[in-house]
């Protein structure tokens, strides 16, 4: 499994109104591009949303379900890129002082990704998780108020 976590110089709700608006997906999801609702009221159990994935030239429409909410603390996905196969992603995001310290684990559960599961692919899961937790930094702390319009 791997498992990284980062701190956000933002309070906690300022972290959750990014994680809760399903159109900002695409801003901290490395490889993902255009995230838009597919179905019910993000993040509520059970909605989804879309998005492309880009892989080098290729791109592919991709979607993540919302499996589990307990908002503001944690948020369980599962991302569907088709023919790779699915993933299970976990950001638990706690207080840390003034701050929030957000905890990103990610496990493949099915299709090919799940089934070659090995500690080389953790690594560049790894790698990926940095970048992820980075672009999702960078958008909570840039903007005023968590997202790019108040939510």
């Amino acid at each position: 499994m791997a498992v990284r976590h980062r701190l956000i110089e933002r309070p906690v709700k300022d972290v959750w109104k990014v994680l809760a608006d399903g159109t900002l997906y695409s801003d901290w999801v490395v490889g993902t591009s255009d995230s838009r609702p597919r179905r019910g009221a993000w993040p509520e159990v059970g909605s989804s949303i879309t998005y492309t994935l880009g892989l080098g030239p290729w791109s592919m429409q991709g979607t993540t379900y919302v499996r589990r909410c307990e908002a503001p603390h944690a948020l369980e996905l599962e991302a569907d890129s088709g023919w790779i196969g699915t993933a299970r992603i976990a950001l638990e995001v706690r207080q840390w002082g003034e701050n929030a310290l957000v905890t990103l684990d990610e496990h493949p559960l099915r299709g090919p990704a799940g089934k070659l599961h090995n500690t080389a692919a953790d690594a560049l899961i790894q790698l990926r998780h940095r970048s992820v937790l980075a672009r999702l930094a960078r958008t909570v702390e840039t903007s005023p108020k968590g997202t790019r319009e108040a939510v």
